[in-house]
């Protein structure tokens, strides 16, 4: 890019460049650009630059100063805004594009959600409209149009993929519906520079163009080639996706990881190399094939780990709350399916990433690593080999918190290895203390660097003595795993051989993830190749289903309509009363078994409710003023704060997830078991009923939790006495309900004999018309014989 930009200034071709760099290279990106051209006048911005106090004099050097080029930051570039009749006419367009649509699907009868949806669009455009227009409180800022740049080159670009996309498709996977401020801004000024340069001011790069899905193709397209979008009619969505692709309805896992869901998703593409003919008119694809550059041989190792007891019971529980979530009765503030997976992904990490206060299983991934980690330090002191390790899901924390990062460190220390020689990313604060930290893992001197993909990915160039790569968890997308492998995979590595470890924990999401991520990449390489593309692609891999077509039978005998139409009736006749007899077989199971066992079972609840009741007060939780005191394992202890450390004490001591008794307290006995579900320790207070009461950190909180759990009985044995006479209730009206009978009974019957009827005309008719399931005679080789044959 930075002889592309210089070749093109002494050419004429452009004067004045700007290049936009993940922030944290723009020094690394100015050190390399003086290395190619120490001459250029170059300006570089800090981010004591665009604060807002000086941003407006930056902005004025870039306009007023002739360099050869200016290196900013993203998030820098951003805070330069286009002018606001630029974007006013941008906001207008697209309320224009989304008017278009609601009324081409009212013409055409569409889904009402779908046109809500749109509507809703609409509103929250008008809405930013609104606010661009009250221009009261902006500063007098420079403008993107007077910097006078003429030639812009974003590196990293994957990272502007959500830009703004007005479709008549809703709930398709593979179709993000959200938008990114940073990426309309982009799409703003590739607009302005392509006014300006006639389609030839913005130059891309990035080694993930397709990260998600064949989306991003699109948007590239509109960022670079929206002109050509435009001559061949593509530059709505739904005209290129009508072009290019269709949706597919296939089998997967369920996030939850146990069992199968149907999922669409638009992810199956036709005629590639027309699409792909286009793309590569802006877009030179190179691939490690066609480079062919010396870089290491990499070696990989799948370190699978089995689950610890505590991770089992777990996910069992996501299973539950997934369906709790489908079955629309928990409400999406307290539950939902991003907050169980995100769930699922800790625990598929470190159990003690739900809860710190479980155990530290010796089987964990945590442990293979920090094994594998030792073990190849050992192995190459001599060469002070260094190694990288991944991991997005946790953050280093304070030594007295649990996080993954700092679990290995204090493992790693426990083994010898020297403390300065492992590091977090998260330690270098600025880009000055980022490059110190580099330069001391290029020399061997920190061999072991933490970090996640966002701030050790792109740009991280510290392959000089890398002998191995640790993924300890699974990223999102297939570009995040390529960005974490192209650190030690790369030229300079004095290593010819390296190693690529990824841990998987069995049966929990990390199957989920990898899945996930292995569909993605297979569906990119197909696209992304250096090869001629295939006519079409679609993301198969073992579990997926296509639906059959189905077929319509074409025939002009008014029979045939009337029976396919009693046909459909009829079935769903069939399914009601299905459901109908369902329901009636449920209701006489339950009058007979359900009902009395459960008002048998609520009876002996509110006999002990208040037998319990009776405990409680005898046993009042405070006299004159004086804790009433607490006996725990055994030990008696009449200070609260004590009795309250000494049950967390007791928990962080319990090595595994069964019932074991505690201690006793106002008259109820303590048990305590860790629950998966509520993700929590829980004591079971135990007197003539069972009273749960889940615990937390908080010393003296936990002894106020169990005192209202006591002191609750009362409430607790209204309620159940409530609950026995709705149970009495509900028996009678199902005796009730179960005496009814089927409503359409009378209409299923007429039409199975209109069908019976049907059926016999077709038999009788059989030489001029196909009988419907019948079979043709063996030998019959006639042209209407035939005929019949492929109309059957």
């Amino acid at each position: 890019m930075t002889a592309a930009a210089m070749e093109s200034k002494r050419l004429g071709l452009c004067s004045k460049s700007l290049f936009v760099v993940p922030n944290h290279l723009t020094e690394q990106w100015a050190a390399e650009f003086l290395q190619l051209y120490p001459a250029a006048n170059i300006l570089v911005a800090t981010k004591k630059d665009f604060e807002t106090a000086n941003r407006k004099r930056f902005c004025g050097r870039i306009a007023t100063g002739d360099y050869d080029a200016i290196i900013i930051g993203h998030s820098q570039f951003e805070k330069i805004p286009m002018s606001i009749e630029r974007q006013r006419a941008l906001i207008e367009q697209q309320i224009d594009d989304i008017t278009d649509g609601i009324a081409e699907l009212k013409a055409n009868k569409g889904e009402n959600f779908s046109i809500k949806q749109l509507e809703k669009s609409r509103k929250s455009l008008q809405t930013k409209l609104k606010k661009l227009n009250d221009q009261s409180r902006k500063d007098d800022v420079v403008t993107f149009e007077e910097l006078g740049v003429d030639r812009l080159f974003i590196d990293e670009s994957h990272f502007y993929k959500n830009l703004f996309l007005a479709t008549k498709m809703r709930n398709v996977g593979g179709i993000a519906q959200t938008e990114a401020q940073k990426s309309s801004d982009l799409f703003m000024k590739c607009r302005y520079l392509d006014e300006l340069t006639g389609g030839r001011g913005t130059v891309f790069a990035t080694g993930t163009p397709i990260s998600n899905s064949m989306v991003e193709l699109y948007t590239i397209q509109r960022y670079l080639q929206y002109n050509t979008l435009l001559e061949n009619g593509l530059q709505h969505f739904d005209a290129w996706a009508s072009t290019f692709g269709e949706t597919v309805t296939a089998y997967e896992l369920k996030p939850e990881g146990t069992g199968y869901r149907t999922k669409t998703r638009f992810a199956k593409f036709y005629n590639l190399p027309e699409l792909m003919a286009m793309f590569k008119q802006v877009a030179d694809i190179r691939t490690a094939d066609t480079l062919n550059l010396p870089t290491p041989t990499p070696h990989y190792h799948n370190v699978a780990v089995k689950p610890s007891d505590y991770q089992k019971e777990m996910v069992e529980s996501f299973a539950e709350r997934a369906d709790k979530v489908r079955g629309g009765s928990v409400d999406p503030s307290v539950d939902n399916m991003l907050k169980i997976t995100n769930d699922g992904r800790k625990l598929a990490l470190d159990q003690r990433m739900i809860s710190p206060m479980l155990p530290d299983f010796e089987g964990s991934k945590i442990n293979a690593c920090v094994n594998n980690i030792y073990q190849i330090w050992e192995e190459n002191a001599d060469k002070k080999s260094a190694q990288l390790v991944f991991c997005d899901l946790s953050t280093p924390k304070a030594e007295d918190e649990f996080s993954v990062y700092t679990d290995i460190r204090k493992k790693l220390i426990e083994r010898g290895v020297p403390e300065s020689e492992i590091r977090f990313i998260h330690e270098a604060k600025t880009e000055v203390q980022k490059q110190e930290l580099f330069k001391k893992v290029r020399k061997g001197e920190v061999r072991v660097l933490l970090g996640s993909t966002q701030k050790m990915g792109a740009g991280t160039n510290v392959q000089d003595k890398l002998i191995a790569l640790h993924d300890i968890d699974c990223p999102w997308r297939p570009s995040d795993l390529e960005q974490r492998s192209g650190r030690i995979i790369r030229q300079g590595n004095e290593n010819t051989d390296v190693h690529i470890y990824r841990y998987v924990t069995e049966q929990t999401f990390d199957a989920y993830m990898y899945q996930l991520v292995e569909g993605k990449q297979k569906f990119s390489a197909q696209i992304m190749t250096s090869k001629s593309p295939v006519r079409s692609a679609e993301d198969i891999d073992d579990t997926a289903l296509s639906y059959a077509e189905i077929k319509m039978l074409a025939t002009g005998n008014p029979y045939i309509k009337e029976k396919m139409d009693l046909d459909i009736q009829v079935n769903k006749l069939k399914m009601l009363k299905s459901y109908y007899l369902s329901q009636k077989y449920d209701l006489e199971d339950k009058i007979i078994k359900f009902y009395p066992k459960e008002i048998a079972l609520q009876t002996e609840k509110i006999k002990g409710l208040k037998a319990d009741l009776e405990t409680q007060k005898a046993h009042p939780k405070e006299v004159d003023d004086k804790f009433v005191g607490m006996t725990i394992n055994g030990v008696e202890y009449a200070d609260k704060a004590e009795a309250g450390k000494a049950i967390i004490e007791f928990c962080k001591a319990k090595m595994s997830a069964d019932d074991e008794l505690m201690g006793c307290y106002r008259g109820f006995k303590m048990d305590v078991c860790f629950d998966s579900f509520e993700r929590a320790y829980v004591v079971t207070l135990k007197g003539a009923a069972s009273h749960h009461v889940s615990l937390g950190i908080d010393n003296i909180g936990n002894i106020t939790r169990l005192d209202n759990a006591i002191d609750g009985i009362e409430k607790r044995l209204v309620k159940a006495e409530e609950q026995l006479e709705n149970l009495k209730t509900q028996l009678e009206t199902a005796k009730t309900e179960v005496e009814k009978p089927f409503a359409q009974e009378d209409e299923l019957r007429q039409k199975m004999a209109r069908l019976t009827e049907l059926n016999a005309l077709l038999d009788m008719n059989k030489g001029d018309v196909p009988v419907v399931g019948g079979e043709p005679d063996e030998g019959d080789n006639s042209p209407e014989k035939n005929r019949d044959n492929r109309n059957r």
